[in-house]
């Protein structure tokens, strides 16, 4: 049995290999017909080493990376073939596929970077650490209260951008001997400057209600997955309405642990066809693009689990309602916006229509809202965040040039190494 289970897992990890090879030469193909960019180019790279699983961490900096190009050039330092390929698909900045160390080495080489961004902690973000002599700054790819943002990673990174006061608040407390003022600087949240997507629909006199629930979660702390619980019956009552519009966008995992979830979301589904067939006006979606912003800034009102699309919707600045778990084991953050939120229970999901409205008219709500809005992200008047991000990249640029001056004529530092990984293809 233990030789059975042995050879089943060699052969996925020689399918795996293979695959990654045929990827490998296949970027490598695409780019042949690229013409190299000039020596020294590029002033600005962001260092990607994930694959396509986890393209939505870089899909939302698409827009702001391709503004700030205007200024300075940017391109991204894929390191695996998949994420490559993706990039080079879609509306992304310029590509160097550089999977070996080498790769690497040589492209820094020819190129003028003087700033690395990084939108996550991928563990091979410690290969492009070793570079000196320009600035490393972790821009992450969302803002939230979970663990993630508290990270001692932060202190790899010479400079973090962050949305606002809550994350150098976060960091504050959970980090001994970070520098905050000196190593965090504010740019809010430039994505939501670039909101990206066609309306389905055609708009008119109806409300339109966001309900953007998560998946059902993998263990009991995180069970704030909604669609079960309150999903078919707020999604009822709004179809029911002729005052309304619903914009189903659930997690692309939904059902995959709990096949009553999955059934759930599934007659949801089918409801939003039926009222749609009853009555082509509505014009209810169910949303599963790829693309995320317009649902975000055009909805009337957002209803959320607790996950990142709680503070993707805050960054919009319009009303909000949080489902509070049915699971009362799973874990709720106390101390920021879900401590004072308008929480959507699963009695009031019953009444969702006034619910809806109360939101909407409720001054006090709605001055709640704005201060959370304020502390999360700064002032969110459109082109605030984008100025904020583009200053805090001159602002670095500047800080280049000081220390750049102070060694003029010094010998470069060596940053040579035989590493032993330097031919190893990334597989």
């Amino acid at each position: 049995m233990g030789a059975l289970s042995d050879a089943k897992k060699a052969y996925r990890l020689l399918k795996r290999a293979l695959a990654s090879r045929a990827a490998v030469q296949r970027v490598r193909r695409r780019l042949t017909d690229t013409p190299p960019p000039p020596e020294g180019h590029f002033k600005i790279a962001v260092y990607f080493a994930d694959g396509a699983v986890n393209m939505y961490q870089m899909r939302q900096w698409y827009r702001p990376l391709a503004e700030l190009a205007t200024r300075w050039p940017v391109v991204v330092l894929a390191r695996n073939a998949s994420g490559a390929e993706k990039l080079l698909d879609e509306d992304a900045p310029p590509v160097a596929f550089v999977p070996t160390i080498r790769d690497l080495e040589r492209f820094i080489a020819a190129q003028d970077i003087r700033i690395v961004l990084y939108v996550n902690q991928n563990t091979r973000n410690f290969q492009m650490f070793r570079y000196g002599r320009r600035w490393h700054v972790f821009i992450n790819h969302g803002e939230s209260d979970k663990m993630y943002m508290t990270t001692n990673q932060y202190k790899a990174y010479d400079y973090a951008l962050v949305a606002g006061q809550a994350a150098r608040d976060r960091l504050s407390r959970t980090l001994w001997d970070y520098d905050i003022d000196r190593r965090t600087i504010e740019i809010g949240r430039p994505q939501a400057d670039h909101f990206s997507g066609v309306l389905p629909y055609t708009p008119d006199e109806r409300t339109v209600v966001l309900y953007a629930p998560t998946w059902e979660g993998d263990r009991p702390s995180a069970h704030y997955g909604s669609i079960a619980t309150h999903g078919e019956t707020l999604v009822t009552q709004l179809l029911a309405s002729d005052a309304h519009r619903v914009i189903y966008r659930p997690h692309p995992r939904s059902g995959v642990i709990d096949d009553e979830y999955g059934a759930a979301h599934r007659r949801i589904i089918a409801a939003i066809e039926a009222a749609n067939a009853a009555d082509p006006r509505a014009q209810h979606v169910y949303d599963h693009g790829a693309e995320l912003g317009w649902q975000l800034a055009e909805a009337d009102v957002a209803i959320v689990d607790i996950s990142a699309m709680v503070y993707d919707r805050l960054a919009a600045g319009k009303p909000l309602m949080i489902t509070r778990p049915a699971d009362e084991r799973a874990s709720i953050d106390t101390k920021g916006y879900l401590s004072d939120c308008e929480w959507l229970t699963t009695e009031s999901a019953k009444d969702i229509v006034a619910e809806v409205q109360r939101v909407r008219d409720d001054e006090a709500a709605i001055a709640r809202l704005q201060m959370w809005v304020r502390h999360y992200f700064g002032d969110t008047t459109p082109g605030v965040a984008t100025e904020k991000f583009h200053q805090a990249i001159e602002q670095l640029m500047a800080e280049w040039e000081r220390w750049r001056a102070h060694e003029v004529g010094a010998a470069p530092a060596d940053e040579d190494d035989d590493d032993e990984e330097a031919d190893d293809e990334e597989l």
